[in-house]
């Protein structure tokens, strides 16, 4: 029997466009490049006056409806073949609202804050309710299944996917070694653990610029401490970028770092090794399942900066070795985690959910 392909599907999101969730934008160029009908339900406008690219290049905003009171109506003119939410949190409880009253199946990505800092209370009977979840890693399905009792077959690993065409090595020269890292500036990134190992770094005459790039409520706190340590010309706070800047800087990066408590499975490390750089970050979430330490870069303990401040040292001093690492860091995005991999993934697990509504 033939499987129905679905043609017509409806995201609900919390705010669209968002500056720091560019892999939901990307996944949804993707989905609708395969000619698939494509219709967005945020519940907010963003504020952010900045917009990544490839919203304005695939048309996104045309496609985007603003404000929970107008749902209802664009869904009935629609007729969504499934809807589709990401985070576990109020984007899912308006789809599940919304999927009854449509009568379709609902999926929704969990992510990482809505797993293991705001999840909802009844994480548990949400994903009773959708027709499949969704997450980023292996851990994250782990912790799920432990954590809220959500059987395992009700858990389908799908990464966020980087498009390889255009994040891929073309390495910029530099003055001299730029480690970067693409974060937001908020708590769960521990950045002044990065900013404690390049104090180390420099008190022990390693050459390098750290660059910092994303906005966040942190930033007072990380300005402070890096007055205090003196980084004021090693560390640089570039600010919020958008996707074809943030392309520019892993180009001209020779190391990535990411010092985070928690991680889901991060979009930054992700294309920071499409573009062949190295990684050292913490042992926190997903990031194991990308990062091998001694093949694609260094993992090392959450809080720890000296071993950060080690690991990162290892690259610098290294520099064959860093870029046999980034070479393997590229060759794992290709088979693992690129766009095209997603959509397929996607589209695989939304046709098998169709075809059981379908069949009796």
């Amino acid at each position: 029997m033939k499987r129905n392909k679905p043609a017509r599907i409806a995201y609900v999101l919390k705010v669209f466009p968002k500056l720091s969730e560019t892999f939901i934008a990307r996944e949804i160029a993707e989905i609708k490049k395969r000619g698939l009908s494509i219709c967005i339900l945020s519940m907010k406008r963003p504020d952010d006056p900045v917009v990544h690219d490839i919203v304005r290049k695939a048309g996104l905003e045309k496609e985007t409806v603003y404000g929970v009171e107008r749902f209802a109506e664009t869904l009935a003119a629609f007729k969504p073949d499934l809807i589709h939410a990401h985070f576990a949190t109020e984007p899912t409880a308006e789809a599940l609202a919304l999927a009854s009253a449509c009568k379709c199946p609902l999926t929704f990505t969990a992510h990482g804050y809505d797993i293991y800092r705001r999840p909802p209370a009844d994480f548990r009977e949400r994903a009773a309710k959708a027709a499949a979840v969704i997450t980023v890693s292996e851990a994250n399905r782990a912790y799920i299944a432990e954590t809220f009792a959500v059987p395992k077959r009700k858990l389908t690993v799908i990464a966020s996917g980087v498009d390889t065409r255009v994040f891929r090595p073309n390495k910029q020269a530099n003055t001299q070694p730029h480690i970067v890292c693409v974060a937001r500036l908020v708590p769960v990134k521990n950045l002044g653990l990065l900013l404690s190992a390049c104090r180390i770094l420099k008190n022990q005459g390693v050459a390098f610029q750290c660059v910092i790039i994303g906005e966040g409520r942190s930033r007072a706190a990380l300005e402070t401490m890096r007055r205090k340590h003196r980084l004021e010309k090693t560390v640089v706070l570039t600010g919020a970028a958008d996707s074809r800047q943030v392309l520019a800087w892993w180009q001209r990066a020779d190391l990535a770092v990411l010092s985070s408590t928690s991680e889901g499975m991060p979009v930054s490390l992700l294309e920071a090794a499409a573009c062949g750089v190295p990684i050292v970050a913490t042992a926190v979430g997903g990031i194991p399942e990308l990062v091998q330490t001694g093949k694609t870069g260094y993992l090392v303990t959450p809080g720890d900066a000296p071993a950060l401040a080690e690991g990162i040292k290892a690259l610098l001093s290294h520099p064959d070795r860093a870029l046999r690492m980034g070479q393997a860091a590229r060759k794992i995005i290709a088979q693992r985690f690129s766009i095209a991999h997603q959509g397929d993934r996607l589209l695989a697990l939304w046709t098998d959910i169709m075809h059981k509504e379908q069949c009796p």
